[in-house]
């Protein structure tokens, strides 16, 4: 996986990095895992705007993913490689041995014809899930869950990964992408591997009207508003603005928001490094 630069024939390609796509195999999805997605434009069930800067974007199809991976019975061929425009990483399309067909987030190093399986007893690969009981120390997954069942929570976007540990008792010890450190039943399940499309983070759109595209509309500083509408607001000529913080006035740098009765706190053994 690689991005492409483009020579600045045109103001909006001066600074334009996007993916090279060439590892996608496929150019329209499976019809029988697709469902329609329906943009709120940042607004609730009153259509009230309760989020800012949404609205817009070019019209999406979700692709039902496969976040529990529990068909144990039978093993996976992967079909394709897929562009997803609902997340970063990359999603391929595999068929079971019974012929169903499903949606999973792509490992790196995933190729079409492999195959993959789930469950207990399964082989340590790349692309195979099993309970984190069975995945030797030190090995890079993606996918995992928090509560058995749940379905994958974590270590999902593109290029991100966990690297499990070490072993205590009932629970797995992850070390996350953020530096944080933290416990996980070890019956829970997570997918050898590390997502696709690790070159996600290079990428740069090059001109406002690509972030239109995805729905995202202008944002606008808080310290050019008025002090009616932002704490930052206000003050004669270009002032700085004061504390950073934000609209409810909540400080905006250093400033721990974490909860913490949070009952996850017990689990979490080092904090994620600032």
């Amino acid at each position: 996986m690689a991005v492409r630069k483009f020579k600045p024939v045109t103001p909006g390609q001066r600074n334009k990095v996007i993916s090279a796509f060439d590892d996608i195999t496929a150019k329209r999805p499976e019809k029988s895992l697709l469902e329609p997605l329906k943009k709120s434009g940042g607004r609730n069930n009153q259509g009230k705007m309760t989020m800012r800067y949404i609205g817009g974007g070019h019209k999406r199809m979700y692709r039902v993913i496969d976040f529990l991976r529990d068909k144990d019975e039978c093993t996976a061929k992967v079909m394709t490689i897929e562009y997803d425009p609902n997340r970063s990483a990359r999603i391929a399309l595999v068929q079971y041995t019974d012929g169903e067909k499903r949606y999973i987030i792509a490992p790196n190093g995933l190729k079409v014809g492999q195959e993959i399986a789930s469950g207990a007893g399964v082989a340590p690969e790349v692309g195979n899930t099993l309970p984190l009981a069975e995945i030797p120390l030190g090995t890079l997954v993606h996918n995992i869950e928090l509560r058995p069942g749940q379905g994958a929570a974590m270590a999902r976007s593109a290029g991100t990964y966990a690297q499990l540990a070490a072993r205590e008792g009932n629970h797995a010890i992850l070390r996350l992408p953020s530096g944080e450190t933290r416990m996980v039943l070890v019956t829970c399940r997570a997918t050898v591997g590390t997502v696709s499309n690790p070159d996600h983070n290079l990428e740069s759109h090059g001109k406002a009207g690509r972030r239109r595209w995805l729905g995202r509309r202008p944002r606008n500083r808080g310290v050019v508003m008025n002090p009616v509408d932002h704490p930052m607001g206000g003050g004669e000529g270009r002032a700085s603005g004061g504390h950073p913080r934000s609209r409810k006035g909540l400080p905006a740098k250093g400033y721990k928001t974490r909860n913490p009765k949070a009952t996850s706190n017990k689990f979490i053994i080092e904090r994620r490094k600032k």
